[in-house]
Protein backbone atom coordinates (compact mmCIF):
# COMPACT_ATOMS: atom_id res chain seq x y z
CA UNK A 1 0.00 0.00 0.00
CA UNK A 2 1.43 3.54 -0.78
CA UNK A 3 2.29 4.98 2.08
CA UNK A 4 0.25 8.55 1.16
CA UNK A 5 -2.85 5.63 1.12
CA UNK A 6 -5.24 5.89 4.66
CA UNK A 7 -8.22 4.24 3.51
CA UNK A 8 -8.67 1.59 1.13
CA UNK A 9 -11.51 -1.13 -0.36
CA UNK A 10 -10.31 -4.41 -2.54
CA UNK A 11 -12.26 -6.15 -4.13
CA UNK A 12 -15.15 -5.21 -2.27
CA UNK A 13 -18.79 -6.33 -1.97
CA UNK A 14 -21.48 -6.32 0.05
CA UNK A 15 -24.91 -8.35 -0.18
CA UNK A 16 -27.96 -8.60 1.60
CA UNK A 17 -30.64 -10.99 1.63
CA UNK A 18 -34.04 -10.01 1.42
CA UNK A 19 -36.96 -12.98 1.85
CA UNK A 20 -36.05 -14.96 -1.34
CA UNK A 21 -33.71 -12.98 -2.77
CA UNK A 22 -29.81 -12.07 -2.61
CA UNK A 23 -29.46 -8.72 -3.43
CA UNK A 24 -26.04 -7.69 -4.46
CA UNK A 25 -25.47 -3.79 -3.77
CA UNK A 26 -21.99 -3.44 -4.40
CA UNK A 27 -19.53 -5.81 -6.82
CA UNK A 28 -15.52 -5.35 -7.18
CA UNK A 29 -15.01 -1.95 -5.35
CA UNK A 30 -11.70 -1.04 -5.53
CA UNK A 31 -10.86 2.64 -4.14
CA UNK A 32 -7.59 4.38 -2.40
CA UNK A 33 -8.19 7.16 -0.31
CA UNK A 34 -4.85 9.18 0.03
CA UNK A 35 -3.64 11.66 2.80
CA UNK A 36 -5.67 14.93 2.30
CA UNK A 37 -7.51 14.68 -0.79
CA UNK A 38 -10.95 14.99 -0.99
CA UNK A 39 -13.15 12.51 -2.58
CA UNK A 40 -17.18 12.47 -3.64
CA UNK A 41 -19.09 9.62 -4.19
CA UNK A 42 -22.49 10.05 -6.46
CA UNK A 43 -24.63 7.59 -8.19
CA UNK A 44 -28.75 7.32 -7.70
CA UNK A 45 -30.28 6.36 -5.00
CA UNK A 46 -30.24 3.43 -4.26
CA UNK A 47 -26.58 2.54 -5.40
CA UNK A 48 -25.11 2.03 -2.80
CA UNK A 49 -23.17 5.16 -1.77
CA UNK A 50 -23.76 5.19 2.10
CA UNK A 51 -23.19 0.99 2.37
CA UNK A 52 -19.78 2.24 1.11
CA UNK A 53 -19.33 4.57 3.19
CA UNK A 54 -20.15 2.09 6.04
CA UNK A 55 -17.83 -0.19 4.80
CA UNK A 56 -14.68 2.47 4.99
CA UNK A 57 -15.39 3.20 7.89
CA UNK A 58 -15.79 -0.06 9.41
CA UNK A 59 -19.17 0.19 10.67
CA UNK A 60 -20.51 -3.22 8.66
CA UNK A 61 -18.51 -5.79 7.38
CA UNK A 62 -18.34 -6.81 3.20
CA UNK A 63 -19.47 -9.69 1.87
CA UNK A 64 -16.16 -10.01 0.14
CA UNK A 65 -13.31 -8.31 0.03
CA UNK A 66 -11.25 -6.25 2.38
CA UNK A 67 -11.21 -2.45 4.14
CA UNK A 68 -7.89 -0.97 5.39
CA UNK A 69 -7.54 2.14 7.38
CA UNK A 70 -4.11 2.88 8.64
CA UNK A 71 -2.74 -0.75 7.00
CA UNK A 72 -4.57 -2.54 9.27
CA UNK A 73 -7.24 -4.71 8.00
CA UNK A 74 -11.14 -4.37 9.93
CA UNK A 75 -11.79 -7.65 9.89
CA UNK A 76 -8.64 -8.51 11.75
CA UNK A 77 -9.58 -6.89 14.93
CA UNK A 78 -12.54 -7.12 17.22
CA UNK A 79 -15.43 -4.88 18.61
CA UNK A 80 -13.34 -3.14 21.10
CA UNK A 81 -10.02 -2.53 18.73
CA UNK A 82 -12.10 -1.72 16.03
CA UNK A 83 -13.53 1.03 18.15
CA UNK A 84 -10.47 2.26 19.63
CA UNK A 85 -8.73 2.49 15.60
CA UNK A 86 -11.91 4.43 14.42
CA UNK A 87 -12.17 7.13 17.13
CA UNK A 88 -8.35 7.54 16.66
CA UNK A 89 -8.17 8.26 12.98
CA UNK A 90 -11.65 8.96 12.04
CA UNK A 91 -14.50 11.79 11.70
CA UNK A 92 -17.99 10.96 10.93
CA UNK A 93 -20.16 13.35 10.01
CA UNK A 94 -24.05 12.91 9.04
CA UNK A 95 -27.01 14.72 6.84
CA UNK A 96 -28.29 14.96 10.83
CA UNK A 97 -25.93 15.98 13.05
CA UNK A 98 -26.43 13.56 15.98
CA UNK A 99 -25.60 16.29 18.26
CA UNK A 100 -26.20 15.16 21.77
CA UNK A 101 -29.18 17.34 22.41
CA UNK A 102 -28.78 17.77 26.41
CA UNK A 103 -25.13 19.18 25.99
CA UNK A 104 -23.47 22.29 24.95
CA UNK A 105 -21.70 22.62 21.57
CA UNK A 106 -18.80 22.96 23.73
CA UNK A 107 -19.52 19.62 25.39
CA UNK A 108 -20.47 17.97 22.17
CA UNK A 109 -17.18 18.66 19.97
CA UNK A 110 -15.15 17.54 23.50
CA UNK A 111 -16.90 14.23 23.62
CA UNK A 112 -14.77 12.32 20.99
CA UNK A 113 -11.63 14.02 23.40
CA UNK A 114 -13.14 12.80 26.41
CA UNK A 115 -13.68 9.18 25.05
CA UNK A 116 -10.22 8.87 24.61
CA UNK A 117 -9.89 9.82 28.44
CA UNK A 118 -8.50 12.74 27.73
CA UNK A 119 -8.37 15.56 31.11
CA UNK A 120 -11.76 17.80 30.67
CA UNK A 121 -9.74 20.93 31.00
CA UNK A 122 -7.50 19.99 27.76
CA UNK A 123 -10.49 18.61 25.69
CA UNK A 124 -12.76 21.36 26.42
CA UNK A 125 -9.72 23.61 24.92
CA UNK A 126 -9.24 21.84 22.22
CA UNK A 127 -12.87 21.79 21.65
CA UNK A 128 -13.13 25.88 22.61
CA UNK A 129 -10.08 26.06 20.01
CA UNK A 130 -11.99 23.71 17.38
CA UNK A 131 -15.29 25.90 17.70
CA UNK A 132 -13.87 29.61 17.02
CA UNK A 133 -12.27 28.18 13.59
CA UNK A 134 -15.78 26.86 12.65
CA UNK A 135 -16.62 30.55 13.13
CA UNK A 136 -18.73 29.35 16.66
CA UNK A 137 -17.25 31.44 19.61
CA UNK A 138 -20.59 32.87 20.42
CA UNK A 139 -21.93 29.81 20.94
CA UNK A 140 -20.04 27.53 22.77
CA UNK A 141 -22.76 27.31 25.71
CA UNK A 142 -25.68 26.74 23.15
CA UNK A 143 -27.21 23.08 22.90
CA UNK A 144 -28.53 22.18 19.64
CA UNK A 145 -31.83 22.98 20.10
CA UNK A 146 -30.92 27.02 20.30
CA UNK A 147 -28.68 26.58 17.21
CA UNK A 148 -29.60 26.59 13.65
CA UNK A 149 -29.28 23.97 11.12
CA UNK A 150 -26.17 25.56 9.36
CA UNK A 151 -24.65 26.09 13.07
CA UNK A 152 -25.60 22.61 14.08
CA UNK A 153 -23.65 20.93 10.95
CA UNK A 154 -20.60 23.28 11.62
CA UNK A 155 -20.87 21.87 15.18
CA UNK A 156 -20.60 18.71 13.40
CA UNK A 157 -17.81 19.68 11.60
CA UNK A 158 -16.14 20.94 14.38
CA UNK A 159 -16.70 17.78 16.09
CA UNK A 160 -15.47 15.38 13.22
CA UNK A 161 -12.05 17.51 13.25
CA UNK A 162 -11.37 17.81 16.70
CA UNK A 163 -9.15 14.79 17.09
CA UNK A 164 -6.96 15.64 14.04
CA UNK A 165 -8.69 12.21 12.44
CA UNK A 166 -6.74 10.94 9.53
CA UNK A 167 -9.66 10.93 7.40
CA UNK A 168 -13.39 12.58 7.55
CA UNK A 169 -16.40 10.15 6.06
CA UNK A 170 -19.56 12.35 5.60
CA UNK A 171 -23.15 10.90 4.48
CA UNK A 172 -24.88 13.73 2.84
CA UNK A 173 -23.32 16.37 5.21
CA UNK A 174 -24.83 19.19 2.98
CA UNK A 175 -28.29 17.15 2.63
CA UNK A 176 -30.33 19.24 5.06
CA UNK A 177 -29.32 22.37 4.33
CA UNK A 178 -29.84 25.61 2.02
CA UNK A 179 -28.09 26.47 -0.91
CA UNK A 180 -25.78 28.97 0.72
CA UNK A 181 -25.55 27.67 3.77
CA UNK A 182 -24.67 24.31 1.83
CA UNK A 183 -21.73 25.76 0.28
CA UNK A 184 -20.35 27.24 3.51
CA UNK A 185 -20.45 24.27 5.16
CA UNK A 186 -18.81 22.44 2.32
CA UNK A 187 -16.02 24.83 1.72
CA UNK A 188 -15.50 25.09 6.08
CA UNK A 189 -15.08 20.97 6.01
CA UNK A 190 -12.80 20.11 2.84
CA UNK A 191 -10.72 23.57 3.61
CA UNK A 192 -10.25 22.50 7.54
CA UNK A 193 -9.51 19.20 6.45
CA UNK A 194 -7.11 20.14 3.78
CA UNK A 195 -5.72 22.38 6.62
CA UNK A 196 -4.32 19.30 8.74
CA UNK A 197 -3.81 16.92 6.22
CA UNK A 198 -7.10 15.17 6.33
CA UNK A 199 -8.51 13.33 3.41
CA UNK A 200 -12.51 13.67 2.77
CA UNK A 201 -14.65 11.27 1.63
CA UNK A 202 -18.32 12.56 1.13
CA UNK A 203 -21.71 10.81 0.19
CA UNK A 204 -23.47 13.52 -1.51
CA UNK A 205 -26.60 13.85 -4.49
CA UNK A 206 -25.24 17.35 -4.74
CA UNK A 207 -23.14 17.51 -8.44
CA UNK A 208 -21.98 21.19 -7.96
CA UNK A 209 -20.25 20.27 -4.28
CA UNK A 210 -19.17 16.52 -5.90
CA UNK A 211 -17.00 18.42 -8.50
CA UNK A 212 -15.24 20.89 -6.10
CA UNK A 213 -13.72 17.51 -4.73
CA UNK A 214 -10.11 16.49 -6.26
CA UNK A 215 -11.80 13.21 -7.77
CA UNK A 216 -15.21 12.01 -8.26
CA UNK A 217 -16.32 8.30 -8.26
CA UNK A 218 -19.65 7.79 -9.33
CA UNK A 219 -21.30 4.76 -8.14
CA UNK A 220 -23.52 2.51 -10.83
CA UNK A 221 -24.35 -0.87 -11.10
CA UNK A 222 -22.27 -1.58 -8.06
CA UNK A 223 -19.42 -0.87 -9.61
CA UNK A 224 -17.46 3.06 -9.83
CA UNK A 225 -17.90 3.98 -12.76
CA UNK A 226 -14.79 5.02 -14.71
Amino acid sequence: MNQDTILSAHGVQQRFREGPLDVTVLQGIDLDVRKGESIAIVGASGSGKSTLLHLLGGLDAPSQGKVQLMGRDWAGMGAAAQGQWRNRHLGFIYQFHHLLPEFSALDNVAMPLLIRREPLEKAQKVARDMLAQVGLSAREAHRPGELSGGERQRVAVARALVTQPACVLADEPTGNLDRHTADTVFKLLRDSARARGSALVMVTHDEALAARCDRMCRLKEGRIAV
